[in-house]
């Protein structure tokens, strides 16, 4: 019998964890090095050349609809303790709240960086700017943790696209570490819940597709920036908190409140003058769960408004895995499929 080598497999370690629900799954190993002197560099890399690897992480087999993944860097910058960007359905972004609170939780809990009670902090080098994490510490148990998120600002308020469905449609778009239509729920005659999720989902998707055609959404200092990445619907809720639902791309809701749409709500309340330096708001998900949002400072910057905002939420770790490919396997770039992941699967790659 001849034995012939074989060849090796491609191994992934990931520690599972959600952020009141919504699922960011860390990368802790295997990824390799990612190109670029800057956060912004490298995610451009991943958006061109290195789109391999979100694939074979976001997709199916590996991969499911309702969850990201956190690629941890080396820092670009000494202040720095990690760099992360976050993998998505559709590319590579720069900033999530629900994923960096998952990430800092990760790391503190695992004791890949050191824990102190009762209050450990965590710098991350965004493609968006520093994100400073403070995690409450207690018996070994990150209990929450609080983001001073990228510089935020109200890019236009109560812009309109004419619709054949539901006539004008009213909108928001905000920066909280990447862009954001915030769209009032009340146009459609329909409210934010776990039984609309589907409902939700698919008319997010076509909204996105219509704003993101009229809206070109350009970051002043970082292009890697541009664009809208999603549709946040809003509504007011009795007790005066915020529900959120954020529709993300191929069309499924965010099981959280939305760390970044919630920091760019908070920037379109202030400048309609609905809150103060040093107040803050509740921002309610689908699920019911629960971030508070605080307006820490406010500046101008040339003609525009810039705020800074805290996102404070809730992690927990559900599981730890290793994901494999075969270099005999079929689908080393994954697959969607509309039955899961929506209609609009399509446009991102249905049956690769």
């Amino acid at each position: 019998m001849i034995w012939t080598e074989r060849k090796p497999l491609r191994r992934l370690s990931v520690v599972e964890a959600h952020c009141e629900g919504e699922v960011g799954r860390v990368i802790v190993d295997g990824a390799g090095a990612i190109p670029g002197g800057t956060m912004a560099q490298k995610l451009s890399w991943l958006n061109t050349s290195g789109d391999s690897l979100r694939r074979l992480v976001m997709r199916e087999p590996r991969g499911f609809a309702a969850s990201h993944a956190v690629l941890l860097t080396e820092p670009t910058v000494p202040e720095a303790d990690a760099g992360l960007l976050i993998l998505a359905t559709d590319k590579a972004h720069a900033m999530s709240g629900s994923n960096v609170m998952c990430a800092a939780t990760v790391l503190l809990e695992t004791g890949r960086l050191p824990m102190t009670e009762p209050e450990t902090t965590v710098v991350f080098d965004t493609a968006a700017g520093l994100v400073t994490a403070r995690a409450a510490c207690h018996q070994g148990k990150c209990t929450r943790v609080s983001l001073q998120m990228p510089p935020a600002f109200a890019l236009v308020l109560d812009a309109e696209i004419k619709t054949t469905e539901w006539g004008r449609v009213r909108f928001d778009v905000g920066f909280g570490g990447v862009f954001c239509a915030i769209v009032p729920i009340d146009q459609f005659g329909m409210g934010i819940s776990p039984g609309a999720a589907r409902e939700l989902s698919d008319l997010g998707m076509v909204l996105h597709e219509r704003i993101a055609r009229a809206q070109r959404a350009p970051h002043p200092d970082t292009p890697e920036l541009s664009g809208i990445a999603y549709v946040m619907f809003r509504a007011e809720e009795p007790d005066g908190a915020t529900r959120t639902c954020s529709v993300l791309l191929p069309g499924r809701i965010d099981r959280s409140p939305c760390g970044t749409g919630s920091t760019a709500n908070l920037a379109t309340r202030r400048a309609r003058g609905l809150i103060n330096v040093g107040e803050s708001c509740t921002t309610r998900s689908a699920t019911g769960g629960t971030f508070a949002a605080k307006l820490v400072s406010s500046r101008r910057c040339e003609a525009r408004e810039v705020i800074t905002v805290e996102i404070t939420g809730r992690c927990w770790i559900h599981g730890y895995s290793e994901l494999v490919l075969d270099p005999d396997d079929p689908f080393p770039s994954g697959f969607l499929l509309s039955d899961t992941w929506g209609p609009m699967a399509g446009r991102f790659g249905a049956g690769e």
